[in-house]
């Protein structure tokens, strides 16, 4: 697995696509740890109603989001990008403490310092409550 600063800006179509598929990767480890070291000691973030700055607060963020969205699977696709920022879809799918399966969609946009550690990410999320054996992502 590629770390974080492996893949640097100005990104090509090639290096875009790598970037995307090492996030993916490390979230699917669901490690709050690994994952923040991704990200700018005081990186931003919008992730649904919650505004973030900096590591610790990421690293607790993501504690609390894998702790309550069980058996988490993750895939990321590239949209678009430019010399540093990338735009994805994703949709990942989780099942809650009662056992309800859902599928979360949405779009993240994310801009990189030239160290490549993500500096902003701002993420749009929509779930949808779905049977079991509707899951299309295998853990």
């Amino acid at each position: 697995m590629a770390a974080p600063t492996d893949i640097r800006p100005p990104f090509t179509e090639e290096t875009a696509r790598a970037k995307v598929q090492a996030a993916q990767d490390a979230w699917n480890t669901r490690d709050p740890e690994r994952v923040a070291l991704a990200y700018t000691e005081d990186s931003e973030w919008r992730n649904r109603g919650e505004f973030l700055r900096g590591r610790e607060e990421i690293t607790a963020f993501l504690a609390r989001k894998w702790a309550r969205e069980l058996d988490y699977r993750l895939e990321k696709e590239l949209w678009a990008f430019t010399d540093d920022r990338i735009a994805v879809r994703f949709e990942y799918e989780s099942r809650d403490a009662d056992g309800q399966w859902w599928r979360s969609y949405g779009n993240e946009m994310w801009e990189f310092a030239a160290t490549g550690l993500m500096r902003r990410r701002y993420a749009s999320i929509n779930d949808v409550a779905i049977d079991e054996g509707e899951r299309r992502l295998a853990a």
